[in-house]
């Protein structure tokens, strides 16, 4: 009889990198809760990973964009005491100008992007502090921290997966709770065709494999790292952005005017 690690609740689940985690965290011997919107894809991998890894995979039909169907899954986050991961990986992204972009379609992209992930964490946490462990993986992107590479609002949504993160890390912290956020480079998925600009027309030096991106990312999750970005080969390079950080954090609110800013 194989013994369960936990489940692990997937959303966009049925291709791309929430299939891939689908199936490393499969294949460690984790159930599976995977949520998508279209069912006969997200059949077909649960399918083929519960024949695969013979682990018990369930699936959630539901569009997150959609405050009933969100609903499923923020009662089984509440409920499910099996339920040790989480991983906030729906979404989509644009490379439209900000004045060419249809609104409606940035309101959706925010829906999903930013309203789901914090609704489906804030649905997860208490649970995963009352039994004194879980972990949240969100998934966001480089933009996070270069907005300026696509469009703005898709940035944006970005980088509040990552401030976002960076608070519930630090709320978290001695509850037995880990948040890992993930910065994918450009990577080979459907994103690009529904942002588009088909990944075909990025050159191939930077585009990185769902496969290899998931593992790395499940690297990172080993080492108990906060912020992983895999396609970045020294990391002192982040690390310096984010000590450079810190040290402002204390001088960043005062009663006093900086000195550049006083009236001469």
């Amino acid at each position: 009889m194989i013994t369960s690690h936990g489940t692990v609740l997937i959303t966009g689940a049925s291709s791309g990198i929430g299939a891939v985690y689908a199936d490393r965290f499969a294949a460690r011997g984790h159930d599976l809760i995977l949520v998508a919107r279209n069912r006969q894809k997200l059949d077909a991998v649960a399918d083929r990973l519960a024949g695969r890894y013979g682990v018990k995979v369930r699936t959630i039909v539901a569009d997150l964009t959609d405050g009933a169907q969100r609903d499923q899954v923020e009662a089984t986050l509440k409920t499910d005491s099996t339920i040790t991961h989480l991983v906030n990986n729906a979404g989509f992204g644009s490379a439209a100008p900000l004045a060419s972009a249809s609104v409606d379609d940035m309101q959706s992209m925010i829906d999903i992007n930013v309203t789901a992930l914090t609704r489906l964490t804030y649905a997860a946490v208490p649970g995963f502090v009352a039994r004194g462990k879980g972990t949240i993986i969100n998934i966001s992107s480089i933009v996070a921290i270069a907005p300026e590479l696509l469009n703005g609002v898709y940035g944006g949504t970005k980088a509040f997966v990552l401030s976002f993160s960076h608070s519930l890390r630090k709320e978290l912290k001695d509850t037995g709770v880990h948040v890992q956020v993930v910065m994918p480079g450009a990577t080979a998925t459907e994103f690009w065709d529904v942002a588009g600009l088909p990944s075909s027309n990025l050159p191939s030096e930077w585009v990185m494999s769902t496969e290899d991106l998931v593992d790395a990312a499940l690297v990172g999750l080993d080492r108990a790292e906060f912020a992983t970005i895999p396609s970045l080969m020294d990391a002192a390079e982040y690390d310096a952005w984010e000590a450079t950080r810190q040290v402002m954090l204390p001088h960043l609110s005062s009663a006093v005017q900086a000195e550049r800013y006083r009236s001469k």
